[in-house]
Formats: structure tokens, C-alpha cells, sequence
């Protein structure tokens, strides 16, 4: 009995060394291939983990490299190293709504009330009427950071805007064009497209090396 304890004790040290000796991207593959890369990671490869649940708040721009694993990356392919520091797989997806939309945005902070109502009514009044496109004035007169991008917001998750923007996004047609107040200042809205599903959450394995 003792002989028999002795000799799995020596297959679970080879185990451990040869984990300890294995090169970054043969770590990729293992846990590519591993049927729980949870446990390989702790485990096997004697690696420090985390497991981060993100939320994907657009599909079209990304605050870092979590972000954008977490929409574009495939299910259970490693990532990186990142850093030098970390791998990073992807686990799990699930979906969110998501809606189209462009903006431009007046700053009641620099405008009085009146003076910024005047303003969107001038703005929807001109892009109605074709004198000038809305991509034109949101370069021209919003005080967002969607003026670089001529107004358009992109695919913007459900919970990420203003409450009532949503709300009021809900009851509207693709094309429509409206102003919303918010404790931030004055938006004129277009809808840009109806709501989608798409990547919404993600659960991500990071392994640190």
C-alpha cells in the first residue's frame, strides 16, 4: 500500500514540473483543450486566476483589451499574453439588446434652457427640411465627444444610456428624429435603426503567468 501511495506521489510531482516547464503558447493550448481550464489553470499549471463577468456597453468602440476580447473573441480560445503578465479565455456569452443611434448633445451648463431649446429646434428644423445633414451639425454643435464621430453613437447596450433616452427610444421608429432632456443638458436623438441581440456578457478566464 505504502509503494502504491509512493508511486502516485511521484506521477503527481512529474505532473507539477513538467506544467512548471511548459512555454507560454503551450499553455494556450492546454487550456484550449482542457475540459475544465478552471481547474487546469489552479491546478496543473500552479497559476494565480481570475474570473471577471464584463459587460459589454458597445459593440463598436471598447474601453480595453477585456472589452474587446469579451465581444469579438471566440469561446474558449486563449488570448495574449497581455502586458507580459496574463492570458485571457473566454468562457461563456450571453446576449443584450442593443440600439442604434446618433446624437448631439447641448450642454445646458454652457446654455440656458431656453437658449439650448432654441438651438434643437434650429438644428431638427434644418435637418428635417435638408438644408443641412445631421452628421454636419453634430460636427458643428454638439459638445459631446460624438462630435468627432459626426454624431453616431454606435450599437449601444440596453442599461448603458440615460434612463430616459431609452425610454423614449422604445416608442420610436427607425429614422425619427427627437430632442430629450436629461439632468445633463438637451439631446436630439436619431434613431438610427431598430433594437438588436448581440453579445452582451461575458464570463473571461484570466491566467496569470
Amino acid at each position: 500500500m505504502k509503494k502504491l501511495i509512493f508511486f502516485f506521489g511521484l506521477i503527481f510531482w512529474s505532473v507539477e514540473i513538467t506544467a512548471q516547464k511548459q512555454t507560454i503558447a503551450q499553455m494556450k493550448l492546454n487550456l484550449e483543450a482542457a475540459g475544465n481550464p478552471v481547474a487546469y489553470a489552479r491546478d496543473v499549471l500552479k497559476k494565480k486566476i481570475s474570473l471577471d463577468t464584463i459587460i459589454i456597453m458597445s459593440t463598436t468602440s471598447f474601453q480595453g483589451v477585456a472589452d474587446s476580447i469579451a465581444y469579438h473573441g471566440k469561446l474558449r480560445k486563449v488570448y495574449g499574453p497581455f502586458d507580459k503578465k496574463y492570458l485571457v479565455q473566454p468562457l461563456g456569452k450571453s446576449p443584450n439588446t442593443f440600439n442604434r443611434l446618433s446624437q448631439i448633445f447641448i450642454d445646458t451648463s454652457f446654455f440656458t434652457r431656453r437658449i439650448a431649446d432654441s438651438l434643437a429646434t434650429s438644428i431638427i428644423e434644418r435637418v428635417r427640411s435638408g438644408a443641412a445633414s445631421f452628421e454636419d451639425m453634430a460636427r458643428t454643435y454638439s459638445m459631446g465627444g460624438e462630435a468627432r464621430v459626426r454624431g453616431d453613437l454606435g450599437w449601444i447596450a440596453r442599461g448603458a444610456l440615460q434612463p430616459e433616452i431609452e425610454k423614449e427610444l422604445a416608442k420610436r421608429k427607425k429614422g425619427e428624429l427627437f430632442k430629450i432632456w436629461t439632468t445633463t443638458g438637451l439631446h436630439i436623438i436619431r434613431k438610427s435603426a431598430e433594437p438588436k441581440q448581440d453579445n452582451g456578457f461575458a464570463l473571461l478566464l484570466r491566467v496569470f503567468l
